[in-house]
This record gives structure tokens, C-alpha cells and sequence, in this order.
């Protein structure tokens, strides 16, 4: 009888499996809200006042057709729906990352590390700031009938986000494209497909139950700032790095250690985080003012400033255990809406981090090899 109950039980999560993998991108895409892009003639304040008013953290750019060559050399464009004439064509992405970038450039700072003029930097348009950092590079379309476990595979190397084509005028090309055509776009990014497959979690439970130590989720080459760390010097390792956050652990007592460059946070005290998208809040004024801070005591002040609460809730520290479930992380990064949970050990130690890109290449490791 219970050998009957474990085959039933299996056969069921087997038929449950298939039916996820059975999905397409067209299914994530329900109930999608439109396309938020900008001109490529905005200003850079313009773009950061987009960003906040979306609550989004990257937007397309947008340009005539004819006179750009796209990022990574793609051809993305919206056409007419009744004639196919091109109307705009996508040039690239732009991100929070990229605007501070911008601001923390070496040329644009004085020797106490202050921005000269800060209106006149946010006074250039995106275009010219597009390729500063690699994921203004990494503009992608996924096809409506793209395969999950394609889609998976995509988000699953590092590309966070992707333009849907609505009515396009491709064949059904799996993966990713580089040429597109199509009446309008919605974009679809990684928390999109882990809230996806969160809210199919009975699907995948005998995955996402396993600690996120067993399936090899967790990645120990962790890139930390200290807490003397100033918030201009994070901007410019991240930017050097091409990190969107980074932890902020304990400085030691070593005179030798450097405060402005990017250490390795494996078996630091944890104490904060710094993410681009903490300065979305900001007045430029304010933003000025900030700069010279170090990063911890930023993350303080932005979190209790009536700019940053009218834009988002505090930013918290977002941690799991090595022996934390698959589907604890999953729940604390969309809950939280964060691209990475910190690992730490019982004493708060930082022993690595488990990305959306991690989460992503476990889960779809495992329904491949349960075909």
C-alpha cells in the first residue's frame, strides 16, 4: 500500500512538472502593464524621474528608426500595426546603475569627492551614457512561444531582463533574438518568472524544498564594501564590478585594508546592503549632499527620509542560512523584491549569496534532469 502511495505521489509530481514545462512566455506575460521607455533625447534627471515614478530599475531607450545601431548590435523595433512601417527602434537600456556611474565618473569629482555641478551632469541626454555599464549593452527579445525552460535558461546566465513582442512579425524562434519587429512590447525580467514560478510552487515543491546548500544555489565569490567604505567609492566599484548591490560587513582593524576598493566579504560581520536602486528617493539636491557619506550611514539616512519612504519601503537586510529552503529565498527575495539573498552562518557571518540568476539555473537544472 505505501509502495502504491510513493509511485502515485511520484507520478503526480512528475505530471506537475510536465505541465510547468508545458508553459510558455505568453503565460508569463498575463496581465503585464505597458511598455515604460524614454526618448533617447532625455535627460538623464528626466530618465531617473521615470524610474521612480514606475518603480522600475532599467528602461528601454527609444529612437528614431535609421539613425542608431542598436546595443549588441539588435535590431529591436516597434512597427505600425496596420502598415509594418517602422516607428522607433530600441537602442539599448538604461539603468539606475548607469546614471550613478555617470555621476561617480573619475573626470567629476573634486579632491574632497564632491560632484562640481550635479545639474549639469543630469542635464545630458540617456543616449550619450548608453554602454557605460554592461547591462545597458544587453537588450534582448524572447519570443511569445519561447519554451519556460528556454526562458529559464536566458535569465538563468545573467540577462535580467527581456522585450515580448505583442503581434510581431517573427517566426517562432526559440531563446533569444536579435532582430525583432513588432506593434508594441511588454518587458519581462527574472522576479517576473521567480513570481511565476512561485505562485506555482506545488509544481516544483520536491525542488525548492532542499536547502539551498544541496542544490548548489549558493555562490561563495562574494564582492563586499566595508562600512568606511564612502558611497562615491561604491558607486565606482560596482561600476567596475558590474554589481547592481554589494554587502556592507564589519571593517577589520587592519591598517593595510582599502576602504575604496571591493574586498572579499567570505566571513565579514554583515551589517548592510548598498544597492544602486536605494538612491531611486532622491532629490538631486539631496542625492549631492549624500555622496560623501559613507554607504552604511547612506542606507541609514535613506531609509528614514520622507523622499525614500514616499518611493519605496526601507531597504532591510535579506539573509537566509546555507540550510535555508530553496523556497524560503525564493519567498524573502519576491516578498522583498531583491535581487539576491545574503548567506550567512548562525553568528551572521556572510558565507555567500543566492542571486534570481542562481535560483533560476537550480530549478531548471533539476526539471531537465527529471524529463
Amino acid at each position: 500500500m505505501q509502495q502504491t502511495e510513493e509511485l502515485n505521489g511520484n507520478a503526480k509530481h512528475s505530471t506537475e512538472k510536465q505541465r510547468l514545462r508545458d508553459k510558455h512566455v505568453s503565460d508569463l506575460m498575463v496581465g503585464s502593464r505597458r511598455l515604460v521607455e524614454v526618448p533617447y533625447t532625455a535627460s538623464l534627471a528626466h530618465t531617473m524621474n521615470t524610474l521612480v515614478a514606475n518603480k522600475v530599475v532599467a528602461v528601454p531607450v527609444a529612437a528614431p528608426p535609421g539613425h542608431w545601431i542598436g546595443a549588441g548590435g539588435s535590431m529591436i523595433m516597434e512597427s505600425d500595426k496596420q502598415t509594418g512601417a517602422v516607428r522607433k527602434h530600441y537602442i539599448g537600456m538604461v539603468t539606475m546603475l548607469d546614471i550613478l556611474a555617470h555621476i561617480a565618473g573619475d573626470d567629476q569629482m573634486d579632491g574632497h569627492g564632491d560632484v562640481y555641478d550635479l545639474d549639469q551632469k543630469m542635464a545630458v541626454p540617456v543616449s550619450s551614457i548608453i554602454g557605460h555599464c554592461l547591462e545597458s549593452l544587453s537588450l534582448w527579445t524572447l519570443n511569445p512561444m519561447t519554451s519556460i525552460l528556454d526562458c529559464m535558461e536566458v535569465f538563468s546566465k545573467g540577462i535580467h531582463r527581456a522585450l515580448v513582442p505583442l503581434e510581431g512579425h517573427m517566426e517562432n524562434i526559440s531563446g533569444v533574438e536579435l532582430v525583432e519587429s513588432a506593434s508594441s512590447y511588454r518587458m519581462l525580467t527574472q522576479m517576473d518568472l521567480l513570481r511565476f514560478l512561485k505562485d506555482h510552487g506545488p509544481r516544483i515543491e520536491e525542488i525548492i524544498s532542499q536547502t539551498v546548500r544541496e542544490l548548489g544555489a549558493v555562490n561563495e565569490n562574494v564582492f563586499a564594501i566595508s562600512d568606511r567604505t564612502k558611497v562615491i567609492e561604491a558607486i565606482r566599484c560596482m561600476r567596475a564590478a558590474l554589481l547592481n548591490a554589494v554587502p556592507i560587513v564589519k571593517a577589520s582593524n587592519a591598517s593595510e585594508e582599502d576602504h575604496s576598493q571591493l574586498i572579499n566579504g567570505r566571513g565579514r560581520k554583515l551589517i548592510g546592503t548598498f544597492s544602486a536602486t536605494d538612491l531611486r528617493g532622491c532629490l538631486l539636491a539631496t542625492l549631492q549632499s549624500w555622496l560623501p557619506l559613507t554607504a552604511l550611514d547612506f542606507t541609514e539616512s535613506v531609509s528614514k527620509s520622507p523622499l525614500y519612504a514616499a518611493s519605496d519601503s526601507p531597504r532591510e537586510l535579506v539573509t537566509c542560512l546555507p540550510e535555508s529552503s530553496l523556497a524560503e529565498a525564493i519567498d524573502k527575495a519576491v516578498s522583498k523584491h531583491v535581487h539576491r539573498v545574503w548567506v550567512v552562518d548562525q553568528q551572521g557571518l556572510l558565507v555567500g549569496l543566492v542571486s534570481l540568476s542562481d535560483m533560476i539555473r537550480v530549478i531548471r537544472h533539476a526539471l531537465v534532469l527529471d524529463r
